[in-house]
C-alpha cells in the first residue's frame, strides 16, 4: 500500500496571495520597526536632558537657598556699625547671586518641562509603532496559518489585522495624535 503525498497546494492563487502579503507586511514592519527605533533614540535623548535640566533647576533652586541663608546670617552679624561697612561688598554679592538664581530658575523649569513634554509627544508614536508591529506580525502569523490550512477566510483574518497594523503605521509616520490607548491599557 503506497500513500502518495503531493507537496503542491491545491490553489496556488491563494499561496500566491499568502506569500505577497507576507513579503508587503514584512518590509513594512521592517520600516516601521527603523523608524520606532529613532522614535526611542530621540526619547532617551528627551528623557536625558529632561532629567539634566530638573537636576539644574534644583541645583539653581539650592545655590538661591544658600546664598539667601548665608546673606541672612551675615546680616545679623554684621548689625553693629562697625562690620556692616565691612559686610556690605559681601551682602552685595550675595544679592546678585539671589538675583541670577531666582531669574534663571524659572527658564530652567520650562525647559526641563519642555524636554518632558517631548517625550511625552515622541511616546505617543512609539506606542504606535509597538502596536503596528504586534498587528502585522499577528497578521503575517495567521497568513502562515492561512497557506497551512488553505482557508481564504483565514487569508481575510489576516488581511483584517495587517490593515489595523498598516493604519497604526501611517499614523505613526504621518505624526498622527491618533494613540492606541485599549492596546497600552492592556499591554502596558
Amino acid at each position: 500500500m503506497e500513500i502518495e503525498v503531493s507537496a503542491e497546494a491545491k490553489d496556488k492563487r491563494l499561496n500566491r496571495a499568502v506569500a505577497i502579503t507576507v513579503v508587503a507586511l514584512s518590509v513594512l514592519m521592517g520600516l516601521g520597526n527603523i523608524k520606532d527605533g529613532n522614535i526611542v533614540q530621540a526619547m532617551d535623548q528627551a528623557k536625558a536632558d529632561s532629567v539634566d535640566h530638573w537636576n539644574e533647576y534644583q541645583a539653581t533652586r539650592t545655590k538661591a537657598h544658600i546664598a539667601r541663608t548665608a546673606r541672612t546670617e551675615i546680616a545679623i552679624i554684621a548689625a553693629s556699625p562697625a562690620s556692616a561697612a565691612a559686610a556690605r561688598p559681601t551682602l552685595a554679592g550675595l544679592d546678585a547671586d539671589i538675583a541670577k538664581y531666582t531669574a534663571e530658575a524659572p527658564k530652567i523649569a520650562a525647559d526641563a518641562k519642555a524636554f518632558a513634554d517631548r517625550y511625552d509627544a515622541l511616546n505617543v508614536h512609539d506606542d504606535q509603532f509597538d502596536a503596528s508591529e504586534a498587528l502585522l506580525s499577528t497578521a503575517i502569523s495567521v497568513a502562515a496559518v492561512a497557506a497551512l490550512v488553505e482557508s481564504p477566510w483565514v487569508l481575510a483574518v489576516a488581511w483584517l489585522f495587517g490593515l489595523a497594523g498598516i493604519v497604526m503605521s501611517v499614523c505613526g509616520f504621518a505624526a498622527l495624535p491618533f494613540h492606541p490607548d485599549i492596546l497600552s491599557t492592556l499591554l502596558g
